[in-house]
């Protein structure tokens, strides 16, 4: 025998650990993959200039190819340079819009000054900075707004004046026991009689050159009030008001508030075209002409 028990060999060298090997552990329950495979992922993948397409070579080029590819970069040409001119865009409105806020929101200066006006259009009145909800003494009042007609009757009388009806009511329906109440029913007709009552005195008279647009706005949006609710006849002259009453104390106050609304009326407005829902009728009256001329 070449080896004894002991472990020693034939020439007398004793091996240090008898029947162990260094060869790596393999599962023995795995399969054996097929030799093909073996040759072809111990020889590391296939040279790309060579002319081998057995599937061993096909396989690994393939899981190779894979892993390398990824992202933008799996795109072609066309698509990349069309999602880096997207992300360029979108950068640059992005600081843009960052720039008009900031121009918005900083003291008066040499670029409010020169393009105020663009700010504006730009930050009303979807992106208004508003620090309300920061103020030591937030607003401690119910605002609402009413709105009479005198609508023009076939009758004897020839013409009516409606009653005072409550449109800040309308839009606190709309908005209770609703999940996504929409923003128009929200913000329209207050921050349009906020505008209003910004841009004009005590006495109803415009303190700016925004005092004519809030107006306007005012009267657009009350004449879309009153085509919604359905009054015949046709809206002659329209009155707004508003009414302003303090929030009750809460049971366990012992202060006393006045809680009887405020009025503020304005005077009575004559309807105009333009104040009307819809295009201008003299618009449509001109295009019409020059359609036939």
């Amino acid at each position: 025998m070449d080896a004894d028990h002991g472990g020693r060999t034939g020439d007398g060298k004793k091996v240090p650990w008898p029947g162990v090997t260094n060869r790596p552990y393999t599962d023995q329950d795995a399969e054996p993959a097929p030799a093909e495979t073996r040759e072809a992922v111990a020889d590391g993948p296939p040279d790309p200039g060579s002319t081998d397409h057995s599937p061993a070579a096909a396989a690994v080029t393939g899981s190779v190819g894979r892993r390398a590819v990824g992202g933008m970069a799996a795109l072609s040409l066309p698509y990349q340079i069309a999602a880096a001119l997207a992300l360029s865009v979108m950068g640059l409105l992005a600081c843009a819009h960052i720039a008009v806020i900031f121009l918005h929101v900083a003291p008066s200066n040499t670029l409010t000054k020169q393009h105020g006006e663009v700010v504006d259009d730009w930050v009303y009145p979807e992106f208004e900075q508003n620090w309300k909800l920061f103020a030591p003494n937030p607003l401690q009042q119910n605002i609402s707004v009413h709105v009479r007609a005198d609508v023009a009757d076939d009758g004897a009388d020839g013409a009516r004046i409606t009653g005072w009806m409550n449109l800040s009511r309308d839009d606190g329906e709309a908005i209770r026991g609703n999940l996504l109440p929409s923003h128009v029913d929200q913000n329209e007709l207050r921050r349009a009689w906020d505008f209003y009552t910004g841009s004009h005195d005590s006495e109803n008279r415009p303190t700016g050159l925004r005092g004519e647009l809030s107006e306007l706005y005012v009267r657009r949006i009350v004449m879309l009030r009153l085509a919604e609710l359905g009054y015949g006849g046709k809206v002659e002259r329209i009155q707004v008001r508003s009414a302003a009453s303090s929030v009750a104390a809460p049971p366990w106050s012992d202060e006393k508030i006045r809680t009887e609304p405020e009025y503020r009326e304005l005077p009575w407005w004559t309807v105009n075209p333009s104040d009307l829902p819809g295009p201008d009728p003299e618009d449509g009256s001109s295009q019409a002409g020059k359609a036939e001329g």
